[in-house]
């Protein structure tokens, strides 16, 4: 492809500029080879020529097309360059606000100076198990790539985190490190996760300083190993240390501070633990004043300190460790204040630091002002002059803190040292980049020196990676020239090189900065092409670096190689008295211990110490190697991070400084070595999805490899500029922006054509709508002159027809007053003859009715007559044979006077008889009383009849006389109807407009009237919809409160069942292995047991105080009817009361009432009363009798001894005792006997179970004992440390198992008095209800059980009828649970059974034990069950079949004990044979809240597999997944390819997702699940595919795209279909998409003017205010005709949602779970019909 064809006209270049380093500009005219300028237009349309240099005729560098601007990776863009990396990196960075960006393998990552809300644990999840090219670049997904290395390949990785101070590195890697500990597990309870963590702030303070370019300047190199096990879970790590700045100890330039610490030191100096160093503020020390900058804006130093010493406690640092720490910094600060004069320093800081240091002051004074020098034969002391003094000084206070900083660097690194064996390890590299200052120093030395090795490791690692790339593809290799720095790191490292000339002069006697720079000069000046001297100076060199040439000032390198100190100082400090002190300087002695061994020549001896120490230069070196091996044996992964600006100003990127650092840690190196090769890479199957559109039909074939490769024959001619491998297409630089062009091209000249076509149809549709519009108006006017005629016509017509109405109208009028005429006098003289003919037939009936009353009056007196003499005859004749019987009857009575002795019960019976013969003379007065009373009312009704006669009579008389005067008065009336029609005539037309007046005034006021009352009633019902909403509006609220109480209680519960199943794995390995017991775990598990304990103690105490509050109420609702009934029954006694003493009263005279009175009456019947009432007492007494004596054998087991109704009496017993007294004597004595041996025979169960346990206990004291004997023998083998540590073990050991023990049995006990407490409540209501009607009705039994005659009765069998349960034996329940939980495949039952069998067949079970009244059986059966369950679902609770089988069971096992538990509320959708099988005996409430708590457990065990299953498929089926390939379009990408780039058969689809959740709704319907509960499982898919989906479109800026909301909301209407489908339309589950709904339509819709973003702000109420300005800055164009979402836009969006108020969050919550309930679902199957299946092995239960 000739230059000619890509520098067009309208092509765009870069062209250099000195303030924006490039600039942008157009081609104005067509290139054409060997032309020598370019004419061309900037953006601001200035016209520039740019010459071409003749001899090199480079042409400026191409800018890429738009649609590739912005990308995530800069390996994407198809002209690779310096200007094309700079303008990508600050699209992203300026505009879209993203810091993170790929270069290859390398991230870059540009401090953003503000706090950007992408590092939350949700960001973490998302990124985590996702690959690297997924997701947009972030330091978690680099984090991400070397955890899964490390998983995957089995070998150690490291992350290198490079760039200059204020870049960010410091936070990059701890951000690095929260991933690590944040997705992987700690091996143990020791949170190594947090102590990792907590190593930064300590860090950070003690090697962390404000610098002119950064407030957090990390001043050393740090390396951290984070240890992972076998499982990936961090175990523990390891920090290693390079290059600590010790000159900012006594030094710092203008605007700059020391480290951390010391100033929050001096702001806490007002604590009472911080008094005794005499600190103050730090103006107040040497050594943080010389900046004159103490304060850093927005950092609180107290706040800063309290995190530190929270970070030093969570190490296991001790606080007397720590104080300790404080306290010989504070002496570093009094010691920078001790002015030395007239050599002795004697001042009140030095006394102060001596007094922290715990050493004499005036030694310490004198060795500040004199040196020790030593000869072959003698010593001398030599004061020193002042300026060496403070050098000294200086140096002793470097020496300390340095010491202090390894010794803290060392306890870290113990703190994070964990027994377990390390498996593999993430490094993470913390290092200085490249530093050039104004004047640089030994320090810049190194650091650059470290930038070399660490650039010549970046360089062959990329190399490399480049170079399996190409054999992996099997396309031609190609050696590819790159930069190599060797020649300069032998510059420095190597023999006679600037460090061993460096460490060469540091030996000599009198060495000098001078001298080693004459060294240099002359060994390396001519001799190395990296190294040059200066011109204008003798004491500096320079170096040429890979990024830039640096010039080294000599001065001072030698003093810092050789990092010297007083050796006296150091000798006065190892005397100290302070604990701590003599640690610091522990190495030196043992280096002195190691170099003065025996010589053969004594003097030398000191000189060999100093020869052996090594110098800075070379520990540096070494550790640099080290590290150098370590990183080369691991797996790298590449950080650099850019510092965008000097001025710390947020988003704003400074061009000059950003190239300054690309050049500086490699970024240009690397893209230079990818544009040397094929940096442009696409899969077969995305090159032809992208450039389909270049093809015709017939050069589709079936093979796309063959199809691509006839393409790019035809568009590309040079074959070098591409290769085909065997995965992908490579492409030279250039290459695909040349594709880009022909795909523009054919796209343009298509979109031409289709506006061609459109434009046409336009002006033809406005040609017709003109032509139709004038034959419209034509139809219009005609239609109105027609219009106008028929008009005419229709007003001549209307006046013949209202001529002719209004002679019609004139000539009825007139017919109708005749008629009306005629009509009166008809009428009157018809009601005449009507009212005659009336009389007459009065007359007629009232004759008949006289007779009829006489007649009838007359038959009745003969029948009383004949009546009354047939009952005298009777009377007669039955006296005279009761007479008889009378004498019959006393004959025999005095013949069996003997048998009055035995049959004492006949003058029972004799009183009754008397007590009937007074009830029939009682009826008898009654009916005579009531024959009295007939007789009177007909007395009464003869009065009544001849007073009626008498009146018709009178009536009769009164009608005659007026038919006499009848005529005269219809005369009077005819002629008063005459003058009445007149007088209506005349006022006819008054009264006729008085009337309308008067109704229109009557209208008027019920109109007025109505409007009041409608204006009432509007006011009214606004009332009572404001009350409504405001109802509506709290129990919302109400709502909202109960369900996230009601998740809170969950999560909780979920909480505690998780901890209660550590608690017992913890347990198990407790017992296993007693030796292997972690102190600490065991001690914190105690107290975390405990805070349990406490929470389960307060939560029963609430759940008790709530049941008595509903108790309380329900005990006033029922009382209400009882105090009335109570009060009336009072009122009846006193009314009795009355009664009794008026008829006291009455007959108060010395006589009784006499025989026959009412009075005597009266107490006669209550005599009687009285005495029926005791006899049914007595025999009252000996039923209660037998009943307690057969209640207590019931309830001591004695099922098998009969009742005395069940005995067959036999005729002789009752003919001896009719009364059945002595049967009842003789069955109560034969039931106590009875009674006793049950007794007898518990008490001897009891002791012999009781002996058993004591057997039981007496054998584990055995054991105990012999495995004391054997740890006490063990013992006594180990040394005394040992010994004692393994004593305290065991006995921890025994303890917290005892402890455990006792916690199980108190438990136990506390569940029992719960369910004894609840059982006596029960029993108390019951007691309270029926006390009332008990006694009544028991009284009632026996009557009628004494009067029932007593008879033989043949007991037939009937047909077994069955119960509904299983009976089972005790000891079986661990054989049913087995069989029936363990053992059981839940496929073949949820088949081949009905639902919820297994919950069935254990509630069948329970209803067997609640009948025999066992309550250990009970509760050991549910217990059991319980257990089981848990134990299932902890074993395979990956398996979505069984969590979702033992859900529907455990759901249908808490329907059956609400259904049978006997509440009215839960009995009335039962059946009446269901009624019968309610529970009798126990309530079961409290195990139905286990239970209950059991199905949210295991509900979400069964979110957590569905969402396992769900997630690795859900972006792909919701995001990458395209249903027409070619159509949506696709983007090149980069080095990092998308898991979409696989073949077109891995792909997963939304039919792949609908499968899934087709699936799922399947089982659960076939296990029988709640269809509310399923219809909350669906909604919880439905959130988990939203959350994830919606979640990794706003972290995949690939995604945001007009065609991407288009393909979502295809594959949302997918899943809406589906719902429709399966019915489950209105389960919520919609609702939960809208947030994913509106992020498509958000993609979709315009997005330019005010109005759009209006449009925006309504539309998006479901998503969030950060979530939408996400969308809209990642929104990036896939086709050249869409446009990018400008910053104005974005800004107006904000200004619009800043009152928004709702959370500050950017992911949506794809770990909530929603809170689940569980609605009453009543069973209709009947338990008796069931059958227990042979397949179950249940043989050993039988049907009851």
């Amino acid at each position: 492809m000739a230059a000619s064809e890509l520098y067009s006209k309208y092509a765009r270049v870069w062209l250099p500029d000195a303030t924006e380093v490039w600039k942008s500009a157009e081609l104005i005219k067509d290139y054409t080879p060997g032309d020598l300028t370019l004419y061309l237009q900037l953006e601001d349309g200035t016209v520039v020529e740019y010459k071409i240099d003749p001899r090199t005729k480079n042409l400026p560098p191409l800018r890429n097309p738009n649609i590739l601007v912005g990308e995530n990776d800069l390996t994407a863009l198809s002209y690779l360059h310096e200007p094309a990396v700079l303008h990508n990196l600050k699209v992203r960075f300026v505009d879209s606000k993203l810091i993170y960006t790929y270069c290859g393998i390398v991230l870059v990552a540009i401090n953003p100076y503000e706090n950007l809300p992408i590092y939350e644990a949700d960001i973490i999840n998302a990124y985590s198990g996702q690959n690297m090219g997924d997701m947009d670049p972030h330091i978690f997904a680099v984090a991400e790539e070397a955890y899964k290395q490390m998983a995957r390949d089995e070998r150690n990785q490291s992350i290198i985190v490079s760039g200059e101070s204020g870049a960010g590195k410091t936070v990059s890697a701890k951000y690095a490190m929260r991933y690590f500990a944040t997705v992987s597990c700690s091996s143990g309870e020791t949170n190594v996760e947090e102590r990792v963590l907590a190593s930064s702030p300590i860090m950070e303070a003690l090697g962390n300083a404000k610098t002119t370019r950064n407030d957090n300047s990390s001043r050393f190199g740090k390396y951290i190993e984070i240890g992972f096990d076998k499982k990936y879970c961090i175990t523990g790590a390891n920090m290693r240390t390079y290059l600590l700045e010790k000159s900012r100890v006594v030094f710092q330039a203008h605007g700059e501070r020391n480290y951390h610490i010391f100033y929050q030191l001096c702001a806490s100096s007002h604590l009472s633990e911080f008094k005794a160093f005499k600190l103050g503020c730090a103006d107040d020390f040497h050594y943080t004043n010389q900046g004159q900058s103490p304060v850093i804006d927005r950092v609180d130093d107290a706040k800063e300190m309290r995190n530190t010493r929270k970070a030093f406690s969570l190490l296991g640092i001790s606080e007397n460790e720590q104080m300790e720490i404080y306290q010989i910094l504070a002496a570093i600060l009094h010691l920078s204040n001790v002015e030395v004069k007239d050599q002795s320093p004697n001042d009140a800081h030095l006394m102060v630091f001596c007094e922290l240091m715990g050493v004499a002051c005036e030694e310490m004074a004198h060795w500040l002002c004199h040196r020790k020098l030593k000869t072959t034969s003698e010593t001398y002391v030599k004061p020193v002059t002042k300026m060496d003094a403070v050098n000294g000084r200086d140096a002793l206070a470097k020496h300390i803190y340095a010491r202090l900083f390894n010794w803290i660097v060392g306890s870290i690194n113990n703190a994070l040292k964990s027994a377990a064996k390390q498996h593999s390890f993430i490094g993470v590299l913390d290092i200085y980049g490249f530093e050039t200052f104004d004047v640089n120093s030994f320090e810049q030395f190194c650091i650059n020196y470290a930038n070399e090795k660490l650039q010549q490791q970046f360089n062959l690692h990329v190399f490399k990676l480049e170079q399996e790339e190409y054999m992996r593809e099997e396309i031609p290799w190609r050696l590819i020239d790159f930069y190599d720095n060797q020649p300069c790191i032998n510059l420095i490292e190597a023999k006679m090189g600037i460090l061993d000339l460096l460490d060469e002069e540091c030996k000599m006697p009198k060495g000098s900065d001078n001298t080693w720079a004459q060294k240099l000069y002359n060994t390396l000046l001519k001799q190395n092409a990296h190294f040059d001297k200066p011109r204008l100076s003798n004491r500096a060199f320079i170096i040429h670096h890979f990024a830039d040439k640096v010039e080294y000032q000599c001065e001072g390198f030698l003093e810092k190689n050789k990092d010297t100190v007083n050796e006296e100082q150091i000798n006065v400090l190892k005397k100290s008295k302070f604990n701590l002190l003599p640690k610091l300087f522990e190495d030196d002695e043992k280096a002195t211990v190691s170099t003065n061994k025996p010589t053969s020549i004594i003097g030398r001896s000191s000189q060999t110490q100093r020869d052996n120490k090594k110098t800075v230069g070379l520990q540096f070196r070494q550790s640099l190697h080290l590290l150098m091996d370590t990183l080369n044996a691991t797996t790298p992964h590449y950080v650099r991070c850019i510092k965008p600006n000097d001025h710390k100003a947020p988003f704003t990127l400074d061009p000059v400084r950003a190239v300054q650092q690309l050049r500086a840690c490699g970024i240009l190196e690397t893209i230079r070595i990818s544009a040397a090769g094929f940096p442009s890479r696409w899969t077969y199957q995305e090159f032809f999805s992208r450039y389909r559109v270049l093809m015709k039909q017939n050069d589709v074939l079936s093979d796309k490899k063959q199809t691509c490769r006839n393409l790019l024959e035809k568009l590309i001619e040079d074959q070098d500029k591409y290769q085909f491998g065997k995965n992908k297409i490579f492409f030279r630089a250039g290459q695909v922006a040349y594709l880009e062009k022909l795909r523009s091209d054919k796209l343009r000249m298509a979109c031409v054509r289709i506006q061609k076509t459109i434009r046409c149809w336009l002006a033809r549709k406005k040609y017709l709508r003109m032509r139709k519009s004038a034959i419209i108006i034509q139809r219009h006017v005609r239609g109105y002159q027609a219009r106008c005629y028929v008009q005419f016509l229709r007003r001549t017509r209307a006046a013949v027809v209202i001529q002719k109405n209004v002679r019609m109208w004139l000539t009825r009028r007139q017919y109708r007053q005749q008629r009306s005429a005629a009509i009166t006098l008809q009428c009157f003289l018809r009601a005449y003859m009507a009212r005659k003919q009336y009389y007459k037939l009065i007359f007629e009936k009232k004759a008949v009715v006289i007779q009829r009353w006489v007649k009838g009056w007359l038959t009745r007196q003969h029948y009383r007559r004949i009546m009354a003499a047939v009952v005298l005859l009777q009377s007669c004749a039955r006296r005279m044979k009761a007479k008889k019987e009378l004498k019959k009857l006393k004959v025999e009575a005095r013949s069996v006077e003997h048998y009055k002795k035995l049959n004492i019960g006949m003058e029972n019976k004799i009183v009754q008889l008397q007590h009937k013969i007074n009830e029939q003379h009682k009826e008898n007065r009654e009916l005579s009383e009531r024959l009295s009373a007939v007789e009177k009312t007909q007395s009464m009704e003869r009065e009544k009849q001849s007073r009626e006669i008498e009146n018709l009579r009178k009536s009769e008389e009164e009608a005659r006389r007026k038919a006499e005067v009848f005529p005269s008065l219809l005369e009077q009336l005819s002629f008063l109807q005459h003058e009445l029609e007149n007088t209506l005539s005349e006022k006819e037309v008054k009264f006729s407009l008085f009337h309308i007046v008067e109704e229109l005034n009557m209208k008027n006021n019920m109109l007025s009237t109505e409007k009041n009352e409608l204006n009432t009633l509007i006011l009214e019902q606004a009332q009572q919809l404001t009350e409504i909403k405001t109802n509506i509006d709290n129990t919302k609220q109400l709502e909202k409160d109960l369900s996230e109480e009601r998740s809170r209680y969950q999560s909780l519960l979920s909480e505690h069942l998780h901890l209660e199943e550590r608690h017992r794995d913890l347990k198990e390995d407790m017992n296993f292995s007693i030796s292997t017991v972690d102190l600490s775990v065991l001690l914190k598990l105690q107290r975390r047991v405990k805070e349990l304990e406490q929470e389960k103690q307060s939560l029963w105490q609430q759940l008790d105080k709530r049941e008595e509050a509903q108790q309380e109420k329900a005990k006033v609702r029922t009382e209400t009817p009882r105090q009335e009934l109570e009060y009336e029954n009072k009122r009846l006694k006193q009314d009795l009361n009355e009664l009794r003493k008026s008829l006291t009263n009455e007959n108060s005279e010395a006589l009784p009432p006499a025989p026959g009175s009412v009075p005597y009456k009266i107490l006669l019947e209550q005599l009687n009363s009285s005495n029926e009432e005791l006899e049914m007492r007595k025999e009252e007494v000996l039923l209660l009798r037998s009943h307690m004596v057969r209640q207590e054998a019931l309830k001591h087991k004695l099922s098998d001894v009969p009742s005395f109704q069940d005995v067959d009496r036999s005729t002789d017993i009752h003919t001896l005792n009719e009364d059945g007294e002595l049967w009842l004597a003789y069955e109560g004595l034969k039931e106590t006997n009875r009674l006793l041996e049950c007794q007898m025979q518990e008490q001897e169960r009891v002791l012999s179970e009781k002996y058993r346990k004591l057997l039981e206990e007496m054998n584990k004291l055995k054991e105990e004992k012999e495995q004391q004997q054997k740890l006490l023998a063990q013992n006594l083998l180990l040394p005394e440390d040992a010994r004692i540590e393994a004593s305290l073990k065991h006995e921890i050991t025994r303890l917290a198992s005892e402890n455990l023990e006792l916690m199980e049995q108190h438990e136990k006990q506390e569940k029992t008095m719960r369910k004894l407490k609840k059982q006596l409540k029960f029993l108390m209501r019951k007691v309270e209800n029926f006390e009332g009607n008990h006694m009544t009705l028991s009284l009632y039994k026996n009557s009628s059980l004494m009067n029932a005659p007593v008879r033989a009765v043949n007991i037939t069998r009937k047909e077994k009828d069955y119960q509904g349960m299983l009976e089972y034996k005790k000891g079986d329940e661990s054989r049913l649970l087995k069989s029936l939980v363990l053992e059981l495949k839940p496929r073949g039952v949820a088949v081949n059974f009905i639902p919820g069998l297994p919950a069935y067949i254990i509630f069948m079970c329970v209803r067997y034990a609640d009948s025999v009244n066992d309550d250990e059986g009970v509760s050991t059966l549910l217990n059991l069950t319980i257990t089981s369950i848990k134990g299932v679902i902890k074993k395979r609770g990956n398996d979505f079949e069984v969590v979702s089988f033992w859900l529907a069971n455990a759901c249908r096992l808490m329907h059956c004990l609400r259904q049978y538990s006997g509440d009215e509320v839960y009995m009335i959708h039962n059946t009446a044979k269901q009624n019968e099988h309610c529970l009798t005996n126990f309530e079961l409430s409290e195990y139905q809240q286990v239970i209950c708590d059991l199905a949210i457990q295991i509900y979400r065990q069964l979110i957590k597999c569905m969402e396992d299953i769900l997630q690795p498929i859900i972006v792909g089926c919701m995001l990458e997944h395209e249903t027409v390939h070619g159509v949506l379009g696709s983007k090149p990408t980069g080095l990092r390819k998308r898991s979409t780039s696989l073949p077109e058969e891995g792909a997963v689809t939304v039919e792949v997702l609908l499968q899934h959740l087709g699936l799922f709704h399947t089982t659960m319907s076939q296990h029988g699940m709640d269809s509310d509960l399923i219809k909350q499982v669906v909604k919880q898919q439905f959130y988990i595919i939203c959350a994830v989906t919606l979640n990794h479109l706003l972290l995949r800026k690939d995604m945001c795209s007009w065609s991407k909301g288009l393909q979502i909301r295809y594959n949302v209407w997918q899943l809406e279909e589906w719902l429709a489908e399966k019915e489950l339309a209105d389960c919520g589950a919609k609702e939960t998409l809208e947030p994913l709904i509106q992020a498509a339509q958000l993609l979709q819709i315009k997005k330019k003017t005010e109005a759009d973003a209006q449009a925006i702000c309504t539309m998006c109420t479901a998503l969030t205010t950060a979530q939408i300005v996400k969308v809209l800055s990642l929104y990036t164009p896939v086709i050249e005709f869409e446009e990018r979402v400008s910053t104005t836009f974005i800004t107006i969006i904000k200004n619009l949602l800043k009152d928004r108020v709702e959370s500050s969050t950017l992911m949506m919550d794809a770990k909530k779970i929603f809170a689940v309930t569980f609605p009453f679902m009543p069973s209709a199957v009947t338990l008796e019909t069931i059958q227990i299946p042979a397949s179950l092995n249940l043989s050993f239960l039988t049907r009851v």
